[in-house]
């Protein structure tokens, strides 16, 4: 392999078996990983993680199915890591109206507190979107100041991810693409600019082809890589470089 992979999103904290998931990572050419924070009981284990292992880096925040937890304390605590150069950003933070939307204006709140977090600390943003694209487009154009913001698991439509371009946000795409039935996805991977396209796994969710129904795991995003290289009719190689270029360049790596 000429050209080695980075995971923009990997939960390598929920994984089985943590070190022989990085031992394969490495195997399979995957030299660095972006391990994003979701639950706020989980903020000092990312920290550590992040200090363990030297080719792992670490985003912190609350998802939008925890914002009911969020407060100050965890506002100055996520400052206060953040001095660290091994914390390279605020997410996993956004708007999930899939599971539960009983909260929606407290998704809302967190939300822009957590992007009023990330354009003080000049931070990139990983946003985590499900079923509320109009929204969260809406709050990030509206709150979002300086922060490089990353539309993580990008599940919009062609049209909408042109409009996130335009903005100058960068997409994320994982295993749904390797999935037969995920036209719109497919699309959107063939056709959007690569300056702008970043892979991930989302482990151990979203697990690709051929080991779908399986545990999720770094390694895996090469599936994700040649299924995109094999949509756009390029090489391997091409969408490694790219892709690990446009992720040391939006996080500092």
């Amino acid at each position: 392999m000429n050209n080695y992979l980075i995971d923009t999103h990997a939960h390598i904290d929920m994984l089985e078996k943590i070190d022989l998931a990085m031992d394969i990572a490495e195997q399979n050419g995957v030299k660095k990983i972006i391990l994003p924070c979701a639950y706020p009981n989980d903020i000092e284990k990312i920290f550590e993680l992040t200090q363990k292992y030297e080719g792992v880096f670490g985003l912190l925040g609350v998802h939008p199915s925890e914002a009911r937890d969020w407060d100050n304390k965890l506002s100055a605590k996520i400052k206060e890591f953040a001095q660290n150069p091994k914390i390279v950003g605020i997410g996993e933070i956004g708007l999930d109206y899939y599971w539960d939307k009983s909260f929606i204006d407290k998704q809302k709140d967190v939300f822009i507190k957590q992007i009023h977090l990330a354009n003080e600390l000049d931070l990139p943003i990983c946003v985590h979107d499900r079923d509320a694209h109009k929204d969260t487009f809406d709050i990030l154009k509206e709150h979002n100041k300086n922060s490089t913001v990353v539309m993580h698991c990008f599940s919009g439509s062609l049209e909408f991810a042109k409009e996130c371009i335009n903005e100058g946000w960068y997409l994320a795409i994982g295993g749904v693409v390797t999935f037969k039935n995920a036209v719109k996805m497919k699309e959107v991977a063939k056709e959007i600019p690569l300056e702008k396209l970043l892979l991930e796994t989302d482990c151990p969710y979203l697990t690709p082809e051929p080991h779908r129904g399986k545990e999720n795991q770094p390694a895996y995003v090469k599936y994700v890589a040649e299924k995109i290289a094999e949509l756009r009719g390029t090489s391997f190689d091409e969408i490694a470089q790219i892709t690990s270029q446009n992720a040391e360049k939006v996080y500092k790596i």
